[in-house]
């Protein structure tokens, strides 16, 4: 029997981050990704965001790779959300995105920190959030390609 942990924080913006996710309906926006997390064997332990950002903190099993979660999820989701009328401006997801591994000690701080995203926008963009993301875990910073969608 192997023992594995692994806990990601994953952030990924719509598309030219379009304000695409009505918060009226974001909660089923949030089911179908539950759904797809439990069918890849994943434990989603929190989830939210904001009309153009999504943030997921999942437990993943060592079977799948973070890469593949992300993909899978993202695919899933488009075509769930391109078929749902009340996602009219949805054009798709951006094909960056953010994963890291944090503690399992670490769980409660980072659920907290999803839970209260509408609050913390109201003092922080989604871009000083993604970039502070992206610096605080040691990963360079390439100006040229950040949050552009070609």
């Amino acid at each position: 029997m192997s023992y594995v942990q692994t806990l990601y924080h994953i952030v990924f913006r719509t598309y030219r981050s379009v304000p695409a996710i009505d918060t009226d309906y974001e909660r089923e926006l949030y089911a179908v990704i539950l759904e797809q997390t439990k069918s890849l064997g994943g434990t989603l332990i929190r989830i939210g965001g904001m009309p153009d950002h999504l943030h997921i903190l999942v437990s993943l099993p060592s079977s799948i790779s973070l890469a593949s979660y992300v993909q899978s999820v993202k695919t899933f989701s488009s075509k769930w959300l391109h078929a749902n009328p009340h996602f009219p401006h949805f054009h798709g997801w951006s094909r960056e995105y953010a994963g890291f591994t944090y503690a399992f000690r670490d769980k409660d701080m980072i659920a907290n920190y999803i839970r209260n995203q509408k609050e913390h926008h109201k003092r922080t963009s989604f871009a000083e959030e993604y970039r502070a993301f992206i610096l605080e875990n040691g990963l360079p910073l390439r100006e040229e390609f950040f949050m552009k969608d070609n």
